[in-house]
């Protein structure tokens, strides 16, 4: 999340990342080589050593097996590969988060999937905001994240899914948050 605060201090606005990161990218090009070089090359290899003789030979009926399970991990692969591509292209989970005093505004804003509920769009009043919250676990499996505190509303998430933020900056960005809402900074 980098933040952009406007020149009379009275809008704050983080742009938050969504699918389009490196590693997506990257996954999605090692699957698409991967997912194509099975279903095209081992496959079509596989099958045109087959014989279509109405007595076939033994020999030839090993490639069968091996064919046909190349050519299924191509498919998946390939169907994976074009999921992973298609996330980046919607930019899921990307958007940003806006908080401007001016209007007394808050905008929580995502893209989702393609569909009549493609943005994801919160509206709600500043002075609903009850406190900023930072959740941090260690372990396997770490998570840090911020949450928006908000009167008749679950926690609302204002990090980024995925790669878990730098201890540090989820400081500096719940401290940042707080002081401009002048709302209590809960978990740290």
């Amino acid at each position: 999340m980098t933040a952009q605060v406007a020149q009379d201090k009275t809008v704050l606005r983080y742009d938050v990342l969504g699918a389009r990161r490196f590693s997506n990218y990257w996954w999605a090009s090692i699957i698409s080589i991967g997912g194509g070089w099975f279903f095209c090359w081992l496959a079509c290899l596989a099958i045109s050593t087959l014989t279509f003789l109405p007595v076939g030979n033994a020999v030839d009926l090993v490639f069968v097996p091996q064919g046909l399970a190349m050519g299924l991990y191509g498919a998946a692969g390939t169907l994976l590969a074009l999921y992973l591509w298609l996330t980046v292209v919607w930019d899921l989970g990307g958007g940003y988060n806006e908080f401007d005093k001016r209007t007394g505004q808050a905008k929580i804003f995502r893209w989702g999937f393609p569909g009549k509920n493609r943005q994801i769009e919160l509206n709600f009043k500043l002075s609903d905001v009850q406190a900023v919250k930072a959740t941090l676990r260690e372990g396997i499996s770490p998570k840090r994240s911020l949450y928006l505190r908000v009167k008749g509303m679950r926690e609302i998430p204002l990090t980024r899914v995925g790669q878990p933020l730098a201890l540090s900056e989820l400081e500096n960005q719940a401290a940042e948050l707080a002081r401009f809402l002048g709302v209590p900074l809960e978990g740290l």
